[in-house]
């Protein structure tokens, strides 16, 4: 049966290329997709929602997590020691991988993310047909990236075991792009329709990438702290995209992602979680880590006396990296990241009236330096709601058991690796 919401009073941000941001406006769901934003929108078959003090829009993209490391949230270098991808006495299980995965995408739906790319390392079937299940049963919006094969076979074939929300992607290192077997793999990928979301992990592998006829607009580059310049400008030359975790690369030690550098190239990331074991699994700490060092660079060049200082970064410039331009990153143009007839109705509605936000002078000022995941009120993926009233629409006491279940296991697995707790 076709359902239909009508989100009615609120103030509604869209980002859409057609369709202008109202300060009050009504959002029509019909079924999956968004069917009309106007104001005085009627529907008699609708549950009506009032949004009124509320912000309506689009959900946030997470463009690159490690879902499987969720079980080690905060854990910094002492989570460092388990992994998937063999599944033995110092890995993951199947039941730890669905685990994992599935308490760390609900969380990343209570945090107003309605798109999460998974960049998967798990290794034996089992473990990954796990965390797919995982994506299922989370009713997210997802890119399962299949990074552990060494051939896109196992990749195409995972297509058969995704739900209806979850697309197949390959993953792959820019190390050794400029070899025979890269290349070929890296074809097989776009025989199979496969989108390619890479590694940077060295200074002028991507360019070198882009020298060898690999680069396009199907290949999502993922972190940026080790781009040179001349990465950035084949990636701006190539259509490629980028996603960018600022957190996280800070944080864990891999230096700042080339923030200004993409902008003069008129290169627009998407922005990630990516680990988090090292980094809050929001995406108002990404905006705000993203937005801050930008400025910190304009103030340091002007500190500097230093010439051609560049314009400083808006929030509507950033608040675009975590919707319309995640979108982009994640191989989802035009399914999602903004609020258009005819768009997946991806939709976050944030509370405007807290005590922690009010009164608004700027909605998107708001949302992006001074909200955080106490306002977030409803989720609708594809015109489901994963929130209704602050509350998730799923079983969390199961999840939450499951997890306490495996994280016991890589408990005792950090902390043996390790050599205790302290």
């Amino acid at each position: 049966m076709t359902s239909k919401v009508l989100l009615t009073g609120g103030c509604v941000l869209t980002f859409g290329a057609r369709t202008p941001n109202h300060k009050q406006a009504d959002v029509l769901i019909d079924g999956e997709v968004i069917a009309e934003v106007g104001t005085h929108l009627r529907a008699r078959d609708a549950e009506e929602i009032d949004a009124t003090g509320t912000i309506v829009m689009p959900g946030f993209v997470d463009t690159h997590r490690h879902a499987w490391t969720s079980l080690l949230r905060n854990a910094g270098e002492r989570g460092a020691h388990a992994e998937p991808a063999d599944g033995g006495p110092h890995g993951y299980t199947a039941d730890d991988v669905y685990a994992s995965t599935l308490i760390g995408l609900l969380g990343a739906a209570e945090a107003g993310i309605t798109t999460v790319v998974d960049w998967s390392s798990a290794g034996p079937d089992d473990l990954a047909e796990a965390a797919l299940r995982a994506h299922a049963d989370s009713g997210v919006r997802t890119v399962f990236v299949d990074a552990a094969p060494a051939t896109t076979g196992r990749a195409a074939r995972l297509r058969d075991r995704a739900g209806p929300s979850t697309t197949i992607a390959f993953g792959a290192t820019a190390q050794g792009v400029a070899s025979d077997g890269a290349a070929a793999a890296w074809a097989a990928a776009r025989e199979f329709g496969l989108r390619i979301h890479v590694h940077a992990n060295a200074n002028d592998t991507i360019s070198a990438a882009s020298e060898s006829g690999l680069l396009g607009d199907d290949v999502t580059v993922v972190h940026g702290s080790l781009l040179s310049a001349t990465d950035v400008d084949a990636i701006a030359s190539s259509g490629a995209a980028i996603s960018i975790a600022p957190v996280s690369e800070m944080t864990g030690g891999s230096g700042s992602p080339p923030i200004q550098h993409l902008i003069d190239s008129d290169v627009r990331p998407g922005l990630a979680v990516d680990d988090v074991r090292v980094a809050p699994g929001d995406l108002f700490a990404q905006m705000r880590g993203a937005i801050s060092m930008q400025h910190a660079t304009v103030f340091d060049r002007k500190l500097a006396g230093k010439g051609g200082v560049p314009k400083l970064m808006t929030t509507r410039n950033v608040i675009r990296f975590a919707t319309s331009d995640g979108a982009v990153a994640a191989g989802l143009r035009g399914v999602t990241g903004s609020l258009e007839a005819g768009m997946q109705a991806d939709v976050l509605v944030l509370r405007a009236d807290r005590p922690n936000i009010f009164p608004i002078n700027d909605p998107i000022g708001a949302v992006v330096w001074g909200m955080d995941t106490s306002n977030v009120d409803w989720v609708f993926v594809g015109g489901r709601p994963l929130m209704r009233n602050g509350v998730l629409e799923a079983d969390v006491r199961r999840a939450r058991s499951l997890a306490t279940e495996a994280w016991g296991r890589m408990a005792e697995i950090v902390g043996a690796a390790s050599g205790g707790t302290g």
